[in-house]
């Protein structure tokens, strides 16, 4: 199917491989005024996250873009999250039925835990990490242990001002 809707996992991870903070923290973000956030936007109508993403993003204002947020989660109550649909359905499950429907494409979105259960059931298409240069010595690992091996294939790769590389694959 030339039209099917593919799932991308989207991530900013440091240099030494983090993308959060020991704390959940991402202010180590640079602000980069060049890259097309409108146009990244553009491409998804639907965010796929965990529960510690989802709460993350709920501190940070909500789901960039105002995206409907799916939350996978065992924990969480759907009366906790007006602004989500949780589920405790299989990811493989959540991603044909999203599959299933016309759309755009679907977003990945945060923790390495939920990246690693998806690319572990076959589910990713697409692995966009944007490279910041920064070394946190710690943190929430873009690759959490058990992730397993995979091949991928260099779509794009950009530069930006801030030093930011962003480097997008496709899974094989």
């Amino acid at each position: 199917m030339a039209n099917a809707r593919r799932v991308i996992y989207s991530v900013a991870a440091t240099l030494d491989g983090y993308i959060a903070d020991p704390d959940g923290g991402i202010d180590w973000i640079p602000e980069e005024p060049t890259i097309d956030w409108a146009g990244f936007m553009a491409r998804f109508d639907v965010a796929l996250m965990g529960r510690r993403t989802y709460e993350a993003a709920r501190r940070l204002g909500g789901v960039p873009g105002g995206l409907p947020a799916i939350v996978l989660s065992s924990t969480l109550r759907q009366e906790d999250c007006p602004d989500a649909t949780v589920t405790r359905d299989d990811p493989a499950a959540v991603v044909d039925r999203l599959r299933g429907t016309p759309g755009k494409d679907i977003w990945l979105m945060g923790g390495g835990a939920l990246f690693r259960s998806f690319l572990a059931a076959g589910l990713v298409d697409m692995v966009e990490v944007a490279v910041v240069p920064v070394l946190l010595g710690t943190g929430i690992p873009l690759l959490p242990e058990g992730t397993p091996a995979a091949q991928l294939a260099l779509t794009v790769h950009r530069t930006y001002p801030s030093g930011i590389v962003l480097l997008t694959y496709e899974v094989r």
